[in-house]
């Protein structure tokens, strides 16, 4: 295994325990080493700190183990058996009434850079390194190995978040490639998940827990969900009883899918309708006024440089959505922008709130399931917030 040293004390994070490594933290590497080789992180006076991931650019290392171990074909069943078996045991929220969920969250499964998302007996692998890109068909190996017959297909897409420059193509790594219509349930409802074209990996199984929530507040109500996709917490606000759900998202394909997932469940009697177009024009165009509203918006920004404009984009968003609530009604307002922490997100919430001159208290604070979960020592992967709140 080839080597990096570090700068003398620039250690003081891996003795944390945090799998990031900087390049400015690096003094040299042997020669030799390539984008994604595993390397053995070494201090200055050659001592072992790591093994790592090794990526050119500003962050450098992907921490693997903090323990001198080999990364072979038991070092992936450990870690993916470990991963299996935690979802597993919090069984209240994964037996019959859902099969949909992740299984690998990257770091806050000590696996930084991997994805692993379980929708009813399809697995969808994501690699966000190449380190993990050339993994593949050992975690592929190690997937069918853990969760046995009851995984019938393989997929892998990684080409939206890998660099074009590798070349990388989705594709089918196990199980018969042809069409297959997947169909997931959550919560006892049913969604047809697009793992080929749609967004993420197909769904986005992070607000599993909030579209449980929303269903205490929606019964005899007008909904409107704004960013819908392909209507999460529509379909959830429809099986809870709203009165109405308006449903809006610039993507026509996505909204095609909504209309399947209706048909899915049922629900072609209830009053439901859907517009295809940008959100904040759709706010700024539209007078009617609703009783519930959910405003959960793509990442406007993934960096700390860009944080000012996404912050602005918030406030704009959210206070359009306060001038259209009815009195005592609620809003499920989100970000899943990692560069924008709790407290900035809570402060923008608070300035949207005076810029529209309402009284305005917090219900609720949400997060990402337990599926989704966040590392003690690399926090700013608690990316999704959320509040509800109650505007007077």
């Amino acid at each position: 295994m080839k080597h990096i040293f570090l700068k003398k004390n620039k250690e003081q994070f891996i003795y944390r325990q945090h799998p990031y490594i900087f390049s400015g933290a690096i003094a040299h590497q042997v020669e030799g080493i390539e984008i994604g080789d595993v390397v053995e992180v070494k201090n200055k006076q050659g001592e072992f700190l790591a093994i790592a991931h090794f990526h050119p650019g500003s962050l450098a290392l992907r921490v693997l183990s903090f323990q001198p171990i080999e990364i072979n074909d038991e070092f992936w069943l450990k870690k993916i058996s470990k991963a299996y078996h935690l979802r597993k045991s919090n069984q209240e929220q994964l037996l019959e009434e859902t099969n949909c969920f992740r299984l690998v969250h990257g770091e806050g499964d000590f696996l930084p850079g991997l994805i692993i998302d379980i929708y009813d007996t399809t697995a969808v692998i994501q690699c966000h390194t190449i380190g993990m890109l050339r993994q593949v068909s050992t975690i592929t190996k190690t997937l069918i190995q853990v969760i046995g017959d009851s995984l019938t297909h393989i997929y892998h897409k990684s080409a939206d978040v890998i660099s074009k420059e590798y070349m990388v193509e989705n594709e089918y790594l196990y199980g018969d490639d042809s069409a297959i219509d997947i169909i997931a349930k959550e919560h006892g409802l049913s969604y047809q998940i697009d793992i080929k074209d749609g967004q993420k990996t197909g769904f986005f199984l992070d607000q599993r827990q909030s579209r449980k929530i929303i269903q205490s507040y929606v019964k005899g109500k007008s909904v409107l969900n704004t960013f819908c996709y392909t209507g999460g917490f529509s379909i959830s606000a429809l099986a809870a009883g709203a009165r109405s759900v308006h449903s809006v998202d610039q993507s026509k394909s996505a909204l095609a899918i909504l209309n399947k997932n209706i048909a899915l469940n049922n629900f072609q009697d209830k009053d439901h309708q859907s517009s295809a177009m940008d959100v904040l024009a759709f706010l700024k165009e539209n007078s009617q006024k609703y009783d519930v509203i959910v405003v959960d918006p793509p990442a406007y920004t993934k960096s700390k440089a860009r944080r000012h404009k996404a912050v602005q984009a918030y406030k704009r968003l959210n206070a359009e959505a306060i001038r259209h609530i009815k009195p005592n009604g609620i809003i499920f307002t989100f970000s899943c922008s990692q560069a924008v922490d709790v407290p900035l997100f809570y402060n923008t919430i608070q300035a949207a709130a005076i810029e529209t001159g309402r009284q305005i208290r917090i219900l609720n604070i949400l997060q990402q399931p337990f599926d989704h979960p966040v590392s003690i020592y690399c926090q700013e992967k608690r990316y999704l917030k959320g509040l509800v709140i109650s505007v007077d």
